[in-house]
This record gives C-alpha cells, structure tokens and sequence, in this order.
C-alpha cells in the first residue's frame, strides 16, 4: 500500500522561503512521475510543480521562478523548495504522483505566509 509522508511546512513571513519533503512508501519510486499539489481553502485542489521519472520539470504559471522540485530515487523522497512566498502560496501541500495520484494521499503539510 502506498504512503505517502509530507513534511517541512509552516509559518513564513512573505518573501520567506520553506523546503518541502514528501516520502513515498510501498511503491517503486523511481518509475512514477510525481507532483506536488495544493489546497487553499475554498479551493480546490491543484498541481503546482511535476517532475518526471528522469527529472524534467514542469511548473504552474503561478510558481515558475520561485519554485523548484526535486528528487531523490534512492531515498524515495521528493522536495519542493519554496522561495520568495506570497500570501497566496498558503494552503496545505501534498504530494503524489502524476498526472493520476495514487488511490491515497498523505496528511499534507500546512504552508501559511503570513506577516
């Protein structure tokens, strides 16, 4: 069964910067493309950033230049690392694979930029 554990949020002035981790268990890792995703409340839930089994990436409009995702095959481990946040970057952040997740998903790991 697949976990997924993220980790790494939490409350940063705006202009702050966080790194996110998210690991993933009971799966081959290093075959899938993964994604991380966001909610905001009242939103629905969307795919911010992608990174393909050999590394390519892929950002939303939203986040290119501030964002980057990576991985590590070996640790089954995927990392978003946040720079420059906005207030509007608040919401709580998921990892998963793309472009269709998993049948679960983590807990989630809550992102609030805040002054």
């Amino acid at each position: 069964q697949v976990q997924l554990v993220e980790s790494g949020g939490g409350l940063v002035q705006p202009g702050g910067s966080l790194r996110l981790s998210c690991a993933a268990s009971g799966v081959i890792f290093m075959v899938y493309n993964m994604g991380w995703y966001r909610q905001a409340p009242g939103k629905q839930r969307e795919l911010v950033a992608r990174i393909s089994n050999s590394a390519s990436t892929n950002y939303a409009d939203s986040v290119k230049g501030r964002f980057t995702i990576s991985r590590d095959n070996a640790k089954r481990t995927v990392y978003l690392q946040m720079n420059s946040l906005k207030p509007e970057d608040t919401a709580v952040y998921y990892c998963n694979s793309d472009p269709v997740p998993f049948g679960s998903w983590g807990q989630g790991t809550q992102v609030t930029v805040s002054s």
